[in-house]
């Protein structure tokens, strides 16, 4: 959830520790509830599932009642796009983690290049990634305030970096495999201190379950999210009910050794709402729970057909 810092003293990988609680040191990047909703924030290759224009956000807070726990958001848009006879997909996005004295953002351009035969389509994804890493010293609550091991400013830094993907689809099942941080980059924050990126490996899944009534699905998914030190699962069913345009979701996720999350959402007025609450199963217990808010729409655009959307007004015809 947070970098885990490394300085020539090793100091401020200590006050890191002294700031996080235990669980979050497993994974440096921020790993959200509703994953289904925000793939292109771990695979480039999800890039352009569809002809259209698809928006996407989401924030999540951390540990509730912690001061200075944090929060998350990211934000996304991506599209596919024809090419004479090929087919491609591209997007974008934002990301911000702030938790303690440290801020760590990411700015990232998504390709995917799309193999179709029939009904089977595989993505080829990759990404240029710009970190920005930032600590603010002057935040940090310490025994000793002139202790020369810490700055007492704020220090910043950033890296280009790279990620990779691969994304499957054939009828109602869905398959990623993406690398993020790619180049393994090392920041460096002022003069003294280092932040080393580590690589991360993400694998996901779902299958759309079809019931007897045409308006239900079952869909179970699962991510697993590792650095290949520490790693997280996340196992979640989702109860899905379509008709008329209306459409309401719900159901539970369970990460193992690590939290049980309920959520629930709806379509309203176009825009795709998802509401979760993460209780975690080590440690903080149920209040100190993780909030989550997901965002999604969906706009027409059909790039690949000529005349399409073609627009005219009044004033120039």
């Amino acid at each position: 959830m947070a970098y885990c810092l490394h300085t020539s003293r090793r100091l401020f990988g200590a006050l890191l520790l002294c700031i996080l609680p235990l669980g979050a040191l497993a994974q440096q990047d921020p790993a959200f509830v509703q994953y289904w909703m925000m793939e292109t924030q771990f695979n480039p290759a999800a890039v352009g599932k569809s002809d259209q224009l698809n928006i996407t956000a989401g924030l999540q807070t951390h540990a509730t009642g912690f001061d200075d726990a944090g929060s998350t958001l990211y934000a996304g848009a991506d599209i596919a796009f024809r090419a004479g006879s090929t087919y491609h997909g591209v997007g974008g996005g934002f990301q911000a983690d702030n938790i303690g004295i440290f801020s760590h953002k990411k700015v990232t351009a998504q390709y995917a290049y799309q193999l179709r035969l029939k009904k089977h389509k595989l993505s080829i994804g990759l990404s240029a990634d710009l970190l920005s890493e930032t600590a603010d010293g002057s935040k940090a609550d310490l025994e000793e305030s002139n202790d020369p091991a810490f700055s007492s400013s704020q220090m910043d830094g950033s890296r280009f970096d790279a990620s990779v993907g691969l994304y499957y689809q054939w009828k109602d099942l869905s398959a990623g495999l993406s690398m993020l941080h790619a180049t393994g980059p090392t920041i460096e924050l002022g003069d003294k201190n280092e932040l080393k990126v580590r690589q991360h490996f993400y694998l996901n899944a779902a299958y759309i379950l079809r019931t007897r009534n045409p308006y239900i699905q079952i869909i179970p998914s699962a991510i697993l999210r590792t650095d290949l030190r520490a790693y997280r699962a996340d196992v979640t069913a989702r109860v899905l009910m379509e008709r008329d345009k209306k459409n309401f979701n719900f159901g539970v996720s369970y990460s193992p050794m690590h939290s049980v999350s309920l959520f629930a959402g709806c379509v309203f007025h176009g825009i795709n709402v998802c509401y979760s609450y993460e209780v975690n199963t080590e440690g903080l217990g149920i209040i100190a729970g993780q909030h989550e808010v997901t965002l999604g729409y969906k706009l027409d655009l059909n790039l690949g057909k000529k005349g399409r959307n073609l627009h005219r007004t009044v004033r120039w015809l």
